[in-house]
């Protein structure tokens, strides 16, 4: 799996750098997230620009790095959903578990006004 974790501002920011989030990655995604997800950590922002499918699988995973999140008093904030993606987020009612941002910037921006 191809991804990149970045720290910037006191926010961890993971980058997918694949075009499939299914079961094929859901396994090892959830990994590194039990690794990320700590009580040091604020906000996890997922930047999902590059995904252009998902499916119950990979939405497991985004679940899961969100309950980790909010065990440790952090939240977590999707980023640059693609149409497929968004559409497949609405359908699974999960707007209302995630915020949704259009950009990893304004997700990070987004922090400061909330």
């Amino acid at each position: 799996m191809k991804f990149d974790v970045k720290e910037k501002n006191g926010k961890i920011i993971f980058s997918m750098y694949e075009k499939r989030l299914d079961a094929k990655l859901a396994a090892e995604l959830k990994g590194e997230f039990l690794i990320i997800c700590t009580s040091a950590i604020n906000e996890l922002i997922i930047d999902l620009s590059p995904v252009e499918f998902c499916d119950s699988s990979g939405l497991s995973s985004l679940l899961f790095a969100e309950r980790q999140m909010r065990e440790n008093g952090g939240s977590v904030k999707l980023a640059g959903l693609t149409e497929n993606v968004a559409s497949l987020i609405k359908i699974s009612q999960l707007e209302r578990v995630f915020s949704i941002h259009t950009t990893v910037e304004d997700a990070m921006s987004a922090g400061d006004e909330e």
